[in-house]
């Protein structure tokens, strides 16, 4: 990474909690982008303080909420059937920023040894109260334990990327299957949101990825990307945020066709709002 004299790509605001403006620095090579300024450690949880943060609640107040978590769970059936398609023989699963543990309750109902990791106690007791158990920390957690690691949307939230992608090396098993899943700011959603795009989300996104970024940083690090597949739903979840971000309140119509124009347009280009990658190690 290289951000020193790094242009800024654009210039976006935190819609949800503070009401700040950062910049998004742009790393040429890699085609990755750095949100600046990164909050420090101590003061990043005041920037997820907001009942709007869905994966860390199980609300359904709105229609939005309802949707969100109709979706999730055919995402869910999705998510189990794309990792048992790379490890056909159930292991331990570690699943890395589990929420509210839906994911990891579907995964041991289908014979995975799950374990997660959640840095928010809100999220985690209400996942613990579903048989969900937890590991406190990556860095504690022996060589080649797992099988299997999933990382659905938190990578863009780490502070030490490449730091993150060392550990998930050394506790991944040789024949393990690391399955990582971001937005990508290369979609047309994205470039047609600009600044209000809501997959940006600052500052909780640290980090912002494209199909280069991902291969090369774990390509550093002796792991290759085996597939890389298409997160359709969200291309629509996106974009009906973004219409309140823009507009101040959610447009379902123009939302929507966005959506699907953007999965529509991915087709040729394969620029997808979201990917999910296959990673394995070399």
């Amino acid at each position: 990474m290289n951000f020193t004299n790094a242009p800024v790509y654009i210039k976006v605001k935190d819609h949800s909690v503070s009401g700040e403006s950062f910049e998004l620095l742009l790393d040429e090579e890699l085609q990755l982008l750095k949100t600046n300024p990164q909050p420090s450690p101590e003061n990043l949880d005041r920037y997820y303080e907001s009942e709007d943060y869905i994966s860390h609640t199980d609300g359904k107040r709105s229609f939005f909420e309802k949707l969100y978590h109709t979706v999730k769970q055919k995402a869910l059936h999705d998510k189990t059937k794309l990792l048992a398609s790379f490890k056909t023989t159930k292991g331990k699963l570690l699943d890395i920023g589990a929420g509210t543990g839906d994911f990891l309750v579907m995964a041991k109902a289908k014979g995975w040894d799950v374990t997660g990791i959640e840095p928010s106690e809100k999220a985690k007791t209400i996942a613990i109260s579903k048989g969900v158990t937890f590991a406190e920390d990556l860095s504690k957690i022996e060589d080649n334990s797992f099988d299997a690691i999933t990382m659905w949307h938190v990578l863009e939230h780490v502070p030490d990327v490449e730091q993150q992608i060392v550990e998930l090396k050394r506790i991944l098993k040789p024949d393990g299957v690391l399955v990582v899943a971001v937005p990508n700011f290369k979609s047309y959603d994205a470039k047609h949101y600009g600044s209000n795009w809501a997959a940006y989300d600052v500052p909780r996104h640290l980090w912002h990825f494209s199909k280069t970024a991902i291969k090369t940083l774990f390509g550093a690090k002796e792991m290759k990307v085996v597939k890389i597949a298409p997160m359709l739903f969200d291309s629509f979840y996106v974009s009906l945020l973004s219409e309140k971000y823009k507009n101040g309140k959610m447009n379902f119509v123009k939302g929507f066709l966005t959506g699907l124009r953007s999965n529509i347009k991915a087709t040729r280009n394969f620029e997808y709002s979201s990917h999910i990658y296959i990673i394995k190690n070399r």
